[in-house]
């Protein structure tokens, strides 16, 4: 059953496998698990080849955006591979392929794209960064692949945007990994990992089992675990078919659309978020200076509402996001609903003191004698800094 979920997934990411040829691929623990495994299949093949060729193996890099998963630090961390970041920048969220493939070198074991960044729901350039990394291979000599993380949007591209490229058809995509329990809709646990071809993912890295009466290939960092997320994804997959997913996806983008346009209607928020990409709406106050992002989060949890507030990674840490993901349950009663809490919020918040934002922004240092007034990025940070510490405060009063 895990096989024929690996071969839907795979045709589906238009890996390109004869008729009766089987993927290359399996089902993990989340998309932490695929994206280590993905990771270590690239460091292997990478060292075998500098081996061969008698050169150093024993710095291994590998180059992301700024706004990947903790899961990519956690990656390169366990397993001592150099993390090279390309910084964000205002307006500009997500990975720039340009600059990513100016970080390339002849030590990196594959550059990662993100089909759908967890802070602003958008789709990374994975086609630019193709067409780029291939002119860069022919200057060099190097043969630098890419992997492409689409925990979110693996689920969500093929159906909505089935012409975009971003998948196995760029000929420089060697692994993909996408998360199940996201808009695979399935229960939390569950995700997939899948490599163009045998090729691609060193044989020493599989081991061999015959004890339950055939050989059986594995390659996983977990050990056992229940099978009940991927016979819930087969249901799924065969329930619903191409047309059923595509049906609840074009659902959730266009109540995401409700969401935006009744944001925007408010006057009072600037939209971080991207029309094209998962359907998600992440939004940021025009004006924060009296009030924050995090004051808005805090208080929606009244109404029963859990929206995230958080900073951008470096160099956008001084924008504020608050982040709504739209999944298959919410409908659009909910996102008006969520509008109406939202703007009642807004009317307290006004009527309210800034105590907060008003204590720190009238600092000012001294050195010297000369009065040096904080920049904005400065002030910005300590209002973050002094708000997450008031409503740990408040969180902890009390507690034993």
């Amino acid at each position: 059953m895990q096989n024929r979920c690996v071969n839907i997934i795979a045709h589906l990411f238009n890996a390109p496998l004869e008729d009766s040829e089987a993927a290359v691929g399996v089902g993990t623990v989340g998309s932490s698990e695929a994206i280590m495994l993905a990771g270590l299949a690239f460091k292997r093949k990478w060292q075998n080849k500098r081996k061969a060729e008698g050169k150093p193996y024993d710095k291994p890099n590998i180059v992301t955006g700024a706004n990947v998963q903790v899961c990519w630090e956690k990656f390169a961390r366990y397993f001592e591979v150099e993390l090279k970041e390309v910084k964000l920048r205002d307006g500009y969220y997500v990975m720039d392929p340009e600059k990513a493939v100016e970080m390339v070198d002849e030590n990196t074991i594959c550059v990662a794209a993100i089909l759908g960044s967890t802070l602003n729901g958008e789709f990374e350039d994975v086609k630019l960064l193709n067409d780029l990394l291939v002119e860069k291979n022919k200057q060099t000599g190097w043969d630098t692949p890419i992997h492409v993380d689409a925990a979110s949007g693996g689920f969500i591209a093929p159906f909505l945007y089935p012409e975009l490229e971003w998948d196995f058809r760029l000929p420089l995509v060697k692994s993909i990994n996408v998360s199940g329990h996201k808009y695979g809709l399935v229960y939390a646990g569950i995700g997939w990992v899948v490599w163009r071809s045998k090729e691609d993912l060193p044989e020493e890295l599989i081991f061999h089992i015959n004890y339950l009466g055939a050989d059986q290939p594995t390659f996983t960092l977990n050990f056992s675990k229940g099978s009940s997320q991927v016979i819930a994804q087969y249901y799924q997959l065969i329930r619903l078919g191409f047309e059923g997913y595509r049906n609840v996806m074009e659902n959730c983008q266009e109540n995401a659309m409700v969401l935006k346009e009744g944001l925007e209607k408010t006057g009072r928020f600037n939209i971080i978020s991207k029309d094209n990409g998962v359907p998600l709406v992440a939004f940021s106050l025009k004006d924060n200076s009296c009030h924050d992002e995090f004051e808005v989060a805090e208080m929606l949890r009244r109404f029963g509402w859990i929206v995230p507030a958080y900073t951008m990674p470096p160099d956008a840490q001084h924008v504020t996001v608050l982040r709504v993901v739209v999944r298959e349950d919410f409908s659009r009663t909910l996102a008006e609903r969520l509008v109406i809490d939202i703007t009642k919020v807004l009317h307290e918040l006004d009527m309210l003191p800034a105590k907060l934002s008003a204590k720190i922004s009238v600092k000012e240092k001294t050195q010297n004698g000369t009065i040096l007034k904080k920049s904005v990025m400065e002030t910005q940070r300590e209002i973050t800094d002094a708000w997450k510490k008031f409503v740990m405060a408040k969180k902890t009063n009390g507690v034993c």
